[in-house]
């Protein structure tokens, strides 16, 4: 066996993976466009309607609201839910805090119910057991780009009367059961943060397709004007949470490249899914059938448990990192996060504990994530991913 590159044996890999973002001179021409116009903001409205239009086109749904950042998307896309402080809103804990601090935001109150350890996909059999009378929605979140399943949520939240909504920050471009994320819930929320598939540095967008929520999620975020309205016609109370042109202006320079990434990172991720599946101490995710496309925002897959309760995770990853593969940790479980535990109890007067075993082992334990950008390398660049993982987790056997 050759010997680890962080005892000073060779590196599986010294090649970098390519750089993000991806841009040309079409984003450059794009903005330059802005800024000839002299119309930079929110409201000048040349770019940001064309870009409205194309990705509302693009997952297939009806209303699409622009917006400052994603946290802030699902946030105004509860309360243009009926989403009020004190209801409660189910929502799995493998997720980015932003999921979480988007409801503590204005009062609502998070509620965890785990995941599915093979998919880190909000469990649907766990969801009815956490519905009280005082909740008021679900939040499925598409974590590393996959759909959660809209199918039963769906059928769970029509139901109970609640609300589905879709944190489809990670999921730009997925698809499940040839409908795109964002159109089969109520409103769905994505976000063009600087990592994300396509991205204008900060941006978010919402889609629905009730044209009531998209109306009410449009005033809350142009300070409570209603579309059709006089400028000082303020029939309720909003924020100033515009997306700018200049960010429009970047984001539609970069859906013009985006089918083809996602069609590299579809067949990167298959290829990868296919090396590690023979690596003994690795083991990849289940991907549900009625995902018909998967955004491959994080390509994740774990450490086998009999030998995650052997090793620790830190250590794998060190020794991944020595030998040039760029894996990353991936979050604190969110029913242990001290900062959301504590806005909880500013909110309930109650220090909330959440059983999700399945959410911090694979934290604490398991899960290992290279970054969307990795997908955008070559075939064989993914067989250096996989002697280098075969290469480390042989070492602890």
């Amino acid at each position: 066996m050759d010997k680890l590159a962080i005892d000073g044996g060779p590196r599986i890999r010294t090649k970098p993976f390519p750089a993000w973002p991806i841009f040309d001179e079409l984003e450059e021409r794009l903005i330059l466009e802005v800024v000839r116009s002299g119309k930079w903001g929110g409201t000048g409205r040349v770019k940001l309607p064309e870009l409205e239009e194309k990705f509302a086109a693009l997952h297939d749904a009806k209303h699409a609201v622009s917006i400052v950042n994603g946290t802030v998307a699902i946030t105004i896309a509860l309360q243009a839910a009926g989403v009020l402080p004190g209801d409660e809103v189910i929502m799995p804990p493998y997720t980015f805090i932003a999921t979480a601090s988007s409801a503590l935001l204005f009062g609502a109150i998070p509620v965890f119910v785990d995941v599915e350890p093979d998919t880190m996909l909000l469990d649907p059999e766990k969801v009815e057991a956490a519905i009280t009378s005082k909740t008021k929605a679900i939040i499925a979140v598409h974590i590393a780009g996959s759909p959660a399943n809209l199918t039963r949520l769906k059928a769970i939240a029509d139901k109970h009367g609640l609300r589905l909504i879709e944190d489809s920050a990670q999921a730009v471009g997925a698809r499940w059961n040839g409908v795109g994320v964002g159109a089969l819930g109520d409103l769905g929320t994505f976000s063009f943060q600087s990592s994300k598939n396509i991205n204008a540095g900060e941006g978010g967008m919402i889609l629905t397709n009730d044209r009531e929520m998209a109306d009410h999620a449009w005033s809350l975020a142009n300070v409570g004007r209603i579309r059709e309205g006089g400028w000082y016609q303020h029939e309720t109370i909003g924020w100033n949470l515009r997306m700018t042109e200049l960010q429009a202006a970047i984001l539609l320079g970069q859906l013009s490249r985006l089918d083809g990434q996602m069609e590299l990172r579809e067949r990167n991720a298959k290829l990868l899914t296919e090396l590690l599946h023979d690596i003994p101490g690795a083991r990849t995710l289940r991907r549900d059938p009625q995902v018909t496309r998967h955004a491959q925002h994080l390509f994740m897959f774990r450490i086998d448990p009999e030998l995650a309760d052997r090793v620790n995770k830190n250590d794998v990853i060190r020794k991944l990192n020595a030998e040039g593969i760029p894996v990353s940790y991936g979050y604190v479980s969110l029913n242990r996060n001290k900062a959301v535990i504590k806005e909880t109890k500013k909110w309930t007067g109650e220090e909330r504990e959440y059983s999700c075993p399945n959410s911090e082992r694979a934290c604490d334990k398991e899960i290992l994530w290279l970054n969307q950008n990795v997908l955008l390398a070559g075939e064989t660049d993914m067989h250096d991913i996989a002697a280098g993982v075969r290469k480390v987790l042989t070492s602890f056997r």
